[in-house]
């Protein structure tokens, strides 16, 4: 299975994703790794404490807007409410959605990483 079906099976809308990049495949894969390295350099903790939660709203409000134009559409859906539950202070439940997605993120980073 090469990448692009490998990430649909994952729930990534790559027919989207390649409409949205003109249909350059080579752009989305070039996309896709920098993507990769983001995360890898930057991941998202759920260990995040204090009250003032604006570094981590800040980090996943880009996480969001990434996924968004990758169509990574399960990321981006948990990443967005994410966002929303920092803004409503409520980071508690952030946590608990970023605990339910990070094994989906394992598995599309995974999916990156050995594909390309």
């Amino acid at each position: 299975m090469d990448l692009l079906e490998e990430l649909k099976t994952l729930g990534v809308d790559t027919e989207e994703a390649l409409q949205r990049m003109g249909g350059n495949r080579s752009l989305y894969e070039r996309m896709l790794v920098k993507f990769l390295d983001m995360m890898q350099k930057n991941p998202i903790s759920p260990d995040f404490s204090g009250e003032d939660y604006a570094d981590v709203t800040e980090a996943v409000h880009t996480v969001k807007g990434v996924t968004g134009n990758l169509s990574i559409t399960p990321l981006f859906e948990a990443y967005s409410k994410m966002v929303e539950l920092f803004r409503g202070k409520e980071p508690e439940q952030a946590r608990e959605i970023l605990v339910q997605i990070l094994p989906v993120q394992e598995q599309i980073l995974e999916c990156i990483k050995k594909n390309i």
